[in-house]
């Protein structure tokens, strides 16, 4: 029913067909198939209309508060950073969200000026942040990425056999030295 998923699946075309797929590969095309709406009908539903089951009012107490309390005072001094990469049709680019020791959020987004790919942009995220780490002179961090090569690379659970991913990674090792502690997580 949908003629430009014709033409992108469609093994053999001759004639205006072909011509047309021709044209339109000149473009930056992706077909996606859209996902059935049931559930999101479900919960769009649920969410207009809500059933009190219980009349009692709900508890958001932490039973333990106290061990919660420990933790806390165990890393108040750690900074945290959140590294992400942003890759579509309009280009590529780093996200990054560095939390302060006091809950303060800091975000910030930076536009890469050149191509690359998912794994480069998600190094070049996690470079960007810690740059900001190092001009704020914090010593104490612990880093959350959410692409597993880039983490366990730099845990040095694994190698780098991309030649084009080397230099970030020897990059990256030569910064962790700036810091007092350093912790990766996935």
């Amino acid at each position: 029913m949908d003629p430009i998923k014709y033409l992108f699946e469609k093994s053999t075309l001759t004639g205006r067909m072909a011509r047309w797929l021709l044209l339109l590969l000149g473009f930056d095309i992706t077909y996606v198939n859209k996902k059935s709406m049931k559930g999101q009908a479900v919960s769009d539903h649920l969410a207009a209309h809500p059933v009190e089951s219980d009349s009692r009012p709900m508890e958001d107490l932490f039973p333990d508060e106290d061990l919660a309390c420990m933790e806390e005072e165990e890393c108040k001094d750690w900074w945290q950073l959140y590294f992400d990469d942003v890759a579509n049709q309009r280009g590529y680019g780093a996200r990054i969200l560095l939390i302060t020791p006091e809950d303060l959020y800091l975000p910030s987004a930076f536009r890469l000026e050149f191509p690359c790919t998912n794994n480069i942009a998600e190094y070049e995220a996690c470079v960007i942040g810690l740059e900001a780490t190092m001009t704020l002179g914090i010593k104490k961090l612990k880093v959350y990425g959410d692409l597993s090569i880039v983490i366990y690379q730099t845990q040095e659970k694994w190698k780098t056999k991309d030649e084009k991913l080397k230099p970030y990674q020897e990059h990256l090792e030569g910064m962790i030295k700036n810091f007092e502690e350093i912790m990766f997580k996935y």
